[in-house]
């Protein structure tokens, strides 16, 4: 079981606390989620070697260049690309609006070019954000259940709204297709929507007994057959569910996590894109673990990971206490095995790991 962890593949980003990486390739978004201070948002440039879909042998490039960079004022706790368009959009506390930036085609800038008002402000809460791709782009948004809207980008005509007055928080919207999303509260509760129709969710409306004062996160996809929405708790359980039968789990096992997570909002689980039944988790300490879901059954079953980066800790020689906590990570789109992660001491990495029972 072995990681490359390339010294050029390591950047320590100047400015705040960094939340969120986000794959536009063939770069990178950053951003930091620091309150009390403006916060960077960059869009880097991915060496060649982490470009290109083959291996064209060595490179001389071995470094990440800024290609755009800009400053927000609020917190970026949500960052999104608008497919196909220069524009991202992002969100954070203050939470009453979301943010339009543009990278400017004639510079090197980020720049704010307009808000969306949310009709919302509920300290210490901001509105989870995720993105319907078409050619009038959608903004999926919400802090709660009964605040859940999808707004025309360029107008801000309401499309779609939830109209229930169900105040469950959310942690994690994702957008599945062009009329279907996906939504975990931070209860635990799931649901799958169709926009097409009125509010009718697929629901699983709890992870069941002992999950109270759990906080919770899922994402979907996957690649073999089987589950493939994994949800995720702050004491490290994750449940695997099949999106045609949301009744129950169809897996629920034990991660071995050093302690429940210090920031629930930083938990963060991901499939592989590359990989069939690989994911991933993060947000209880300095380290990213990798999973093989495949021989999973059952509930409560203890489980090991095939891997465990523990760069963003052994690269730490600042002295500072507490460690360094993993706030995000991502899977590169088609390098299987490369991951890219940051951390809360403002360090990026990108990595990759070794299967050890692929190499026996």
């Amino acid at each position: 079981m072995a990681e490359c962890l390339d010294p050029a593949m390591v950047r320590n980003l100047s400015s705040s606390l960094s939340q969120h990486i986000l794959l536009l390739f063939p770069g990178i978004l950053v951003a930091g989620y620091e309150s009390l201070k403006k916060n960077e948002i960059l869009h880097l440039i991915l060496p060649l070697r982490l470009s290109v879909k083959e291996n064209q042998g060595l490179f001389p490039e071995r470094d990440f260049k800024v290609q755009h960079g800009g400053f927000s004022d609020r917190s970026v706790c949500d960052l999104k690309h608008v497919p196909d368009t220069r524009l991202l959009v992002t969100s954070g506390p203050p939470g009453s609006y979301l943010q339009v930036w543009q990278l400017a085609e004639d510079s090197d800038v980020i720049r704010a070019v307009s808000t969306i008002d949310v009709h919302e402000r509920e300290e210490p809460l901001w509105p989870r954000v995720a993105i319907f791709p078409s050619v009038a782009p959608g903004v999926l948004h919400g802090t709660r259940l009964s605040s859940l809207k999808v707004v025309d980008l360029h107008s801000q005509k309401t499309m779609y709204t939830s109209g229930v007055s169900d105040d469950d928080v959310l942690s994690s919207l994702q957008v599945l297709d062009m009329d279907t999303f996906a939504f975990c509260c931070s209860s635990g509760r799931l649901g799958l929507v169709d926009t097409r129709q009125k509010w009718a969710p697929s629901e699983n409306l709890s992870p069941g007994p002992g999950s109270t004062g759990r906080q919770w996160c899922a994402e979907a996809g996957g690649r073999g057959p089987g589950p493939s929405i994994a949800r995720l708790g702050s004491d490290g359980q994750l449940c695997l569910l099949d999106p045609r039968d949301l009744c129950q789990p169809v897996s629920s096992v034990q991660c071995p996590v050093s302690m429940p997570s210090p920031e629930p909002e930083l938990l963060r689980v991901t499939w592989a894109p590359g990989l069939d039944n690989c994911l991933a988790i993060s947000g209880f300490d300095g380290t990213v673990q990798v999973y093989d879901v495949t021989s999973w059954a059952g509930l409560g079953r203890q489980v090991e990971p095939l891997f465990t980066h523990r760069g963003h800790i052994f690269l730490d020689d600042s002295g500072m206490d507490p460690a360094p906590l993993v706030t995000t990570h991502t899977w590169h789109p088609y390098k299987p095995r490369t991951v890219l992660s940051a951390a809360s001491d403002a360090s990026l990495h990108v990595w990759d790991w070794v299967d050890p029972c692929a190499s026996r």
